[in-house]
């Protein structure tokens, strides 16, 4: 099935709210929950798995607002590989039984033990997910147009090295959990809109993990973690700006049992730069121009990021003219968008403010002269960029 936009699988606007979003989500579930298809063909169940599958990814980005806010900033292009295969914290392996029990409460609708995708499947015990951390990262223009890899000592939660994450002492080893008998989930019987169902719920006894550890470590007192420090490095692709949030994935605080680690999140910040703006994936530079080389023309010198680049100025170059220097600004981030922006040298005329007595009397000789009164062609030109401030 052809990927399509999320907003548009649930039906609803972009500017729609969590509770709408929720309703949607729930009435599509509805709709296409396999326990409702009923006699249909093959071929009508297959696709309504796939239309309730596609459902629960939408509502597994939108129901987060921070994966929310990146979809709509990015689409499913995203620093670190995109929505559904990686990116900021891919959704290729979410659950659905989650995902329905924030909708439906309970355990859902049960394991779905037909249905792919699902990160535990009923039955199987589940491993602990360590926390999200999240970081701020300053970048200059130059490390932005490369990309660049940042190094954070961060305080998080680290494997156990004394029990070596078991969080078992010494060599005692575990048991099984006589509540789950092992699955790391419990079953239950409950009246719901479909009537009578069976629902899966986590294990309260084992935390879903299936065993017991009979004696704990006394340095994680049976966590598997403890308090640590960690040099960790993070890869920033070029073309990221200001509040843009990249995912490493894996690098957050250690789970418990060697289970599975959480990401660490870097927020960007974006270091001013002393002469150049950014706008977009395009730089603005504004060429404070002196009034002889505007009339005559000539050469001059501007920054960029690279350095200096010469630009030539031609003879009666007006203030308000913008100069193109093409593939000298920014890079679209990872395929969002396409090509190198562009550097743009806007021009003004610099007039001084003291004049010195030879200069005075050599401005006096011309004030008169023809050439140095606008004519009318000129007054229009000017007139028409006037115009364009207020478009």
């Amino acid at each position: 099935m052809e990927k399509r936009d999320y907003y548009e699988v649930l039906g609803v606007s972009k500017t729609a709210t969590d509770d709408e979003i929720k309703k949607a989500y729930k009435k599509i579930a509805i709709k296409y929950h396999p326990d409702r298809q009923g006699d249909k063909s093959d071929a009508e169940k297959k696709e309504a798995e796939e239309k309730f599958k596609e459902a629960a990814e939408a509502y597994s980005v939108l129901r987060d607002p921070q994966k929310r806010q990146q979809y709509d900033q990015f689409g499913f292009n995203a620093p670190g590989g995109g929505f559904g295969g990686g990116g900021f914290g891919g959704f290729g392996d979410f659950d659905i039984n989650d995902i329905l029990n924030s909708v439906f409460g309970g355990g859902g609708f049960g394991g779905f033990g037909g249905f792919g995708g699902g990160s535990r499947g009923g039955g199987r015990p589940a491993q602990s997910r360590g926390s999200d951390l999240r970081v701020r990262v300053r970048m200059s223009l130059k490390e932005i147009a490369s990309g660049c890899t940042k190094k954070f000592k961060v305080k998080k939660d680290v494997t156990c090295t004394f029990c070596n994450g078991s969080g078992a002492e010494g060599n005692s080893s575990t048991e099984t959990c006589n509540t789950c008998h092992g699955s790391g989930y419990v079953t239950r019987t409950q009246q719901s809109i479909f009537g009578m169902m069976q629902t899966q719920g986590v294990c309260p006894t084992c935390q879903g993990e299936g065993k017991i550890i009979k004696n704990k470590c006394t340095h994680c007192h049976g966590e598997g973690i403890i308090k640590g420090e960690e040099v960790v490095e993070v890869q920033i692709p070029a073309g990221v700006g200001e509040g843009m949030v990249v995912n490493a994935q894996g690098k957050g605080n250690a789970g418990r049992h060697n289970g599975i680690p959480g990401d660490i999140q870097v927020l960007i910040s974006e270091e001013e730069h002393p002469e150049l703006v950014r706008d977009g994936v395009n730089l603005i530079y504004n060429l404070l121009l002196p009034f002889p080389i505007a009339a005559l023309g000539g050469t001059v010198e501007v920054p960029t990021i690279e350095g200096k680049a010469k630009v030539k100025i031609e003879p009666g170059t007006q203030p308000g003219k913008v100069l193109r220097l093409r593939g000298k600004g920014l890079p679209a981030v990872q395929g969002y968008g396409y090509g190198t922006g562009d550097e743009l040298v806007d021009i003004s005329i610099y007039v001084p403010e003291t004049l010195n007595k030879e200069e005075k009397t050599a401005l006096e000789k011309l004030r008169d002269a023809s050439n140095f009164s606008p004519n009318p062609s000129a007054k229009e030109s000017i007139f028409k960029r006037f115009k364009k401030l207020f478009d």
